[in-house]
């Protein structure tokens, strides 16, 4: 799977209906030399794959392969610059037409964005 991002999250906690991640954004990341030069922030789409990231590493149930049916919303709180260490914090809720996971990505600054995920189950193979 290409991915836009250059590090993978960790998994830091997991439990029932809940996982916390973490991720650091590199300073070399693909991205920041044209967004913005002279100023870099990490693309709101990079943080949006690190939600997702985190999501497929540490599904609800165990064993469970997901795939990414909507980005149900987002919403930007503040920047994200290089060096950042990015910690997720997931809520998964079972819904009829697969599972909604909640995402708030925060850096030691506080909140940087809150995100809606919808996915799906699949089968592997």
């Amino acid at each position: 799977m290409a991915t836009p991002v250059q590090n993978l999250p960790r998994v830091l906690d997991a439990g029932p209906g809940r996982v916390t991640t973490r991720v650091q954004v590199a300073p070399g990341e693909r991205v920041f030399p044209g967004h913005y030069p002279g100023f870099p922030i990490f693309p709101g789409v990079c943080v949006v794959e690190h939600v997702h990231l985190s999501a497929l590493a540490a599904p609800p149930e165990p064993g469970l392969v997901l795939r990414l049916a909507a980005i149900e919303s987002t919403r930007f709180l503040s920047p994200v610059f290089p060096g950042d260490e990015l910690d997720i914090e997931l809520t998964w809720e079972r819904r009829e037409e697969g599972w909604r996971c909640k995402g708030v990505a925060r850096t030691g600054r506080g909140r940087a964005a809150a995100v809606r995920l919808r996915f799906t189950e699949r089968s592997e193979g």
